[in-house]
Parts: structure tokens; C-alpha cells; sequence
């Protein structure tokens, strides 16, 4: 029952249509005879009833059951045929047609009607539509007349509060006229409405000259008269209505005339204007700006921030003269002159930013064009900080030689506590239990990295820009040079070896000062790498942002590290020199003639010794 045959196919749109007939449902069927699919297969139904050889005793009952079935659909069939035999009637469905034909009927004849109702609406409210649109245009024709006589009684009572200069009421006025006016702007074709504009413009115009006369004549005043100052002060007012444009001309106007007198004085050419008298034009300013928040100033706005203009003009006009008198300067600039005025410059800034509670740019983008911004005073010395730098680069060699003379090379044998690149190195000797000293670190290291530290928060308070990162360039290169010349161990040939060994066999002694020359080379080359690190991270914690990506220190560190694993190198053949005795010793030893553990070995103590010796140098 379990052999293999052909498989019956059927198509596939004949088992849809036999499953709609049938009703079934194909994923509810549990008989496999009622599952019609294309992959049925007789002999899989065939093995499910008869599963053994056993079950075809039961052979007659299943040909009952599936000739009951058998009957079973053929009445069904009969069934569904008789029924759709009634559903096909002609007569049936001739009256389906004609019921729907008076359907379509009904609806083409409803379309017409709702066609005929639209138009009637259409007709009656035709004259509603027009109305509407009348009233409209009524309405708009009414505001717009009301605007005219509004914005032509405001031009006339404005034009009487300008001759009465009744400012106050000037500013309110004003601001009326321009906001009527601007109502009318597309319609200016119209000639009653174009000439309205044009009185507008000319009051405006007349508005804007009397403004200006009258703060020209404040600015350029009697100081031995009273001023005017509340009319001033409603006179700021109109200057808002005006525009933004016609505030900065009056400012920069006032900024003009109080900065005259410091023009004349402080010209580059003359005594007052040099570099060295830098702190006089400082107290000049200080003067002028307190008597402008004292007197002239009360009557600017507060949002105006006239104190911030006069800073600004003062801060342009001064960083031009120190451009010229630098340039002039040339070779015979100090750098005692150079950074004395520079520091005064950076705390003049500083005080005037503190006193305002803004930054120095904040101050300076708020009363400048942002086409043409103005510089702070300092950066008027960033092209002339090489000096600094050069002058770092000449001190660093002057310390460092004090070191590299042998007269003085005491200090390899001498040693500092270890301290990191920003605190002050101190000199500090720890003993042995002889008293003796006992070497940690380089004084020259330490006094190197205390050096770098205090040129980087110099420079960085003078310049975080091109001068800093060439201070790195300085700094760099001296870190190189000291790993060569102030760390001699950083090749073999420091350490001259004898041609010929005259020890003893059992001469275990070394040279403890030579080694405690490499121990403190160790130490100065680990402490130079580390700190270096430290070095690197203030730069770039200080450094402007396009120069940090350059900053990096890690080939000076290798070449620490080289120096650490010279030494070392160094210190491990001192240690088999020192056991060299004793190896030959024992080397010598027939040990083919000894058959068993005589006891305790000589040699063992000797060579124990001699580590011991060698690890008292290391601790």
C-alpha cells in the first residue's frame, strides 16, 4: 500500500470553484477524501486507512462508508443543480433587467432635477452674491476713507508737534503716520493717495532733520549752560520711531565728537601716543567714560548702550595707532616694552568686560558693523610675539647649558622630588642607611617641565593663537634635545666597558655610582614621559581649536621611553658583570666527580650578595 504511483493533478480554479460549491473550508477539513487540492495524492489516503496489513480485514466496512459517502454527495449534487437551475429561469432574470433599467431611469431623471434646483438657487441668490460683495467694497471703501482722514489729521497734528517740539508726542504720532501709511503703500497709483505719500515722506523728512539739529546742538553745547536734557531724552524717543539706522548715525556721531580731543592728543607721532605711555591713553578713557555715565549719558537710552560705542571706537582707533607703533618699533622692540604694554592692554580689557558683565566680543559685535567687526586692542601684538617666543627659546638654552657643563654636572649625582608640569620643583634628597644621598630625578628635568609650565600660562594669557602654538614648536624641540645630550643613556656607549676583566673569580664588587647614575636616569627619562603627557593636554586645553589637532608630543615621549630602556639595558649588564666572578667560578667546579649533595655551596652566598648589593642601589 506504501508504493509510490502517479499523482492526481486538478486544476487549480476547478478545486476553488468545488470548494465554493461545497462550502468547504480548507483549513477546517479533517477527512482527507473532502481535501481537494493540487497535491493530492490517492495513496497517502489509501496508507491512512489501511495503515497494516491487518486493517484489510476491515476492507467491506470502508467500501460501505465510502459508498455511503459516495451517495451522499451524489444527492447533494442534485441538490445544487436543481437550485441553480431555478436561479438560471429566463424569466427571472429578464425581470432583474428590467428592474434595473427603471433604477438607472430613476437616477438620470433625479441628476436632471438636482440640475434644474441648482440653477433656481443659482438665480435667487444671485442678487445675494452681488449685495454682498457690495456691502464689501462698501466696507473697505469706508475703512479706507476713515484711514485717509486719520493718517491726514495725524500729519497735521504731527506737523504742529514737531514745530512745537513737543517730542514726546512726536514719537506716538509718528508711529501712528507709519503705520497708517504703510496701508497705503500698493495703492499709491491712486493721485490723492500718491500725493498723501509724499507729505508723508516730507514730514518724515522734516521730523528727521529737526531731530538731528537738536542733537547737534546738544553734542557741541556750552558746558557753561544748563542742558536739555528731558527734551534730549524725548527726542531719543522719535530717533526709535525713525529707524535703527538713524540711532547709529547719532551715536556714531557723539562717539565722534567725544573722541576728538583723544585723536589730537595721542597721535602715533607724538610723546603721548607712544607705547611706553600706553597707560596714559587708559586714564584718558577711564575720565571720559565716567563723566559721559556721570552727565551726557543719562539721556541715551540705557538699550542703546552708548558707553559700549565709545569703548568700541576707542578700542579701533587705539588698536590702529599700536599696529603703527609696533610696526615702527621694528628690531628695537623689547620685550620688556612688549609684553609690559600688552599686559596693561589685556587688563584694560578685562577691567572694562568686567564692568559690564558681557564678554569682550559681545561688546564689541553689539556696537560695530557685522561686515567690518572690530579687533580687541590685543590682537594688535599677535604678529609681534616672536620676540616672546624667541626670547623662550634663548632662556631654555641658557638653563639647559648651566646643566650641560660638565663644571656643573654635579647635578646627575644630586636629585629633586618629582613634580608635575604646573607646580614649583623643589629640591629633595633621600638617604640610604649610610646617610649617604640617594638619587630620584634630574634637578634639570624638574626645573625644565616648571619652566614649560610657566611660559604656557604666560603665553596663554597673551595669546592663545599663532604665538602659542609656536611656544609648542620651542617647547618640542628642547624636549627633544634633552632626551639626547642631558640623558647620555640613551645609547650603550655611556657606559665604557673595560678591555680586559681583572677581577678575581670571586671579586663580586661593582661600581655602585655608576649604577646609581643609571637609576637616576631611569627615573628622570620615566618622570620626562609622563609629565610630558601632562605637557601636552594644558597645551591643548589652552591652544585654539584649529592648532589642537596639531599638538602632539608623543614622538618626544618615544624617545624618553628609548632613553628608560637604554638604561635599564645599562643596569642589567652592570648586574652580570657584577655575578660574572661567580659564574666563572662555579664554571670551573668538576661537578662530572661529585655523586651526591655535599651540602650547602659557597658560591650561593656570594652570589646573593651581589643581588643584594645590586637591589640596595634599585630601592
Amino acid at each position: 500500500m506504501h508504493d509510490g504511483g502517479d499523482r492526481v493533478d486538478l486544476p487549480q480554479q476547478l478545486i476553488r470553484s468545488i470548494h465554493q460549491a461545497l462550502e468547504l473550508d480548507p483549513d477546517s477539513i479533517d477527512n482527507p477524501l473532502d481535501e481537494l487540492s493540487d497535491e493530492f495524492n490517492p495513496l497517502d489516503v489509501l496508507n491512512q486507512l489501511f495503515p497494516d496489513e491487518a486493517s484489510l480485514t476491515q476492507l467491506e466496512t470502508v467500501q460501505g462508508r465510502l459508498a455511503e459517502d459516495e451517495r451522499l454527495l451524489q444527492q447533494e449534487i442534485h441538490s445544487l443543480e436543481d437550485e441553480l437551475e431555478r436561479d438560471q429561469d429566463p424569466n427571472r432574470i429578464q425581470l432583474i433587467q428590467e428592474m434595473i433599467s427603471d433604477v438607472l431611469g430613476q437616477m438620470s431623471r433625479i441628476r436632471e432635477k438636482a440640475s434644474e434646483s441648482e440653477a433656481v438657487v443659482r438665480n435667487i441668490t444671485k442678487d445675494i452674491q452681488n449685495l454682498d460683495l457690495a456691502k464689501k467694497n462698501l466696507t473697505t471703501t469706508m475703512t479706507t476713507l476713515k484711514r485717509l482722514q486719520m493718517l491726514g489729521n495725524a500729519l497735521t497734528q504731527l506737523e504742529d508737534q514737531v514745530r512745537e517740539k513737543r517730542y514726546s508726542e512726536v514719537a506716538q504720532t509718528l508711529l501712528a503716520v507709519k503705520e497708517i501709511s504703510a496701508a497705503f503703500k500698493s495703492y499709491t497709483a491712486v493721485p490723492y493717495i500718491a500725493r498723501l505719500w509724499k507729505r508723508v515722506q516730507q514730514v518724515t523728512g522734516e521730523v528727521r532733520a529737526q531731530v538731528d539739529a537738536e542733537f547737534e546742538a546738544f553734542y557741541l553745547q556750552d558746558p557753561s549752560k544748563q542742558p536739555r536734557t528731558s527734551q534730549i531724552t524725548d527726542a531719543c524717543s522719535v530717533v526709535d520711531v525713525l529707524g535703527l539706522d538713524v540711532r547709529t548715525q547719532l551715536i556714531e556721531r557723539y562717539v565722534a565728537i567725544e573722541l576728538k580731543e583723544y585723536r589730537r592728543i595721542f597721535r602715533a607721532n607724538d610723546e603721548a601716543g607712544h607705547l611706553d605711555n600706553i597707560s596714559r591713553r587708559f586714564a584718558w578713557f577711564r575720565r571720559l567714560l565716567t563723566s559721559h555715565e556721570a552727565e551726557t549719558g543719562k539721556v541715551f537710552p540705557v538699550e542703546w548702550r552708548v558707553s559700549w560705542w565709545l569703548f568700541t571706537k576707542f578700542v579701533a582707533i587705539t588698536r590702529d595707532d599700536l599696529s603703527t607703533l609696533l610696526s615702527k618699533a621694528g628690531s628695537s622692540l623689547t620685550l620688556t616694552l612688549l609684553l609690559g604694554t600688552l599686559q596693561q592692554t589685556t587688563e584694560f580689557e578685562s577691567a572694562m568686560s568686567k564692568k559690564w558683565a558681557a564678554s569682550l566680543d559681545e561688546i564689541l559685535s553689539a556696537a560695530s558693523s557685522p561686515a567690518a567687526p572690530v579687533q580687541p586692542m590685543s590682537s594688535a601684538f599677535e604678529p609681534h610675539l616672536w620676540i616672546y617666543v624667541e626670547a623662550q627659546d634663548k632662556a631654555l638654552a641658557d638653563m639647559l647649558a648651566l646643566h650641560r657643563n660638565p663644571k656643573t654636572r654635579g647635578s646627575l649625582d644630586a636629585a629633586t622630588r618629582p613634580s608635575t608640569a604646573g607646580s614649583t620643583p623643589r629640591v629633595s634628597l633621600s638617604a640610604d642607611d649610610h646617610g649617604e644621598s640617594k638619587p630620584i630625578v634630574m634637578p634639570s628635568s624638574t626645573e625644565l617641565f616648571y619652566f614649560y609650565a610657566q611660559n604656557l600660562e604666560q603665553c596663554a594669557k597673551l595669546s592663545t593663537d599663532q604665538a602659542l602654538f609656536d611656544l609648542y614648536g620651542i617647547q618640542k624641540k628642547w624636549l627633544k634635545i634633552y632626551a639626547g645630550p642631558f640623558l647620555p643613556l640613551s645609547d650603550s656607549s655611556y657606559f665604557p666597558r673595560p678591555h680586559t676583566l681583572t677581577r678575581k673569580s670571586l671579586d663580586t664588587h661593582f661600581d655602585a655610582a655608576e649604577f646609581r647614575r643609571t637609576c637616576l636616569v631611569v627615573n628622570t627619562a620615566d618622570y620626562c614621559q609622563r609629565t610630558a603627557l601632562e605637557l601636552e593636554d594644558k597645551i591643548k586645553e589652552k591652544i585654539a581649536e584649529r592648532f589642537k589637532e596639531k599638538v602632539t608630543l608623543q614622538m618626544e615621549r618615544d624617545l624618553f621611553m628609548s632613553v628608560l630602556s637604554g638604561a635599564i639595558n645599562c643596569q642589567l649588564r652592570e648586574l652580570e658583570m657584577a655575578c660574572e666572578g661567580v659564574f666563572t667560578a662555579l664554571s670551573r667546579v668538576n661537578w662530572s666527580m661529585t655523586n651526591q649533595v655535599t651540602g650547602y655551596s659557597a658560591y650561593v652566598d656570594d652570589l646573593v650578595k651581589v643581588i643584594e648589593q645590586v637591589a640596595d642601589q634599585i630601592k
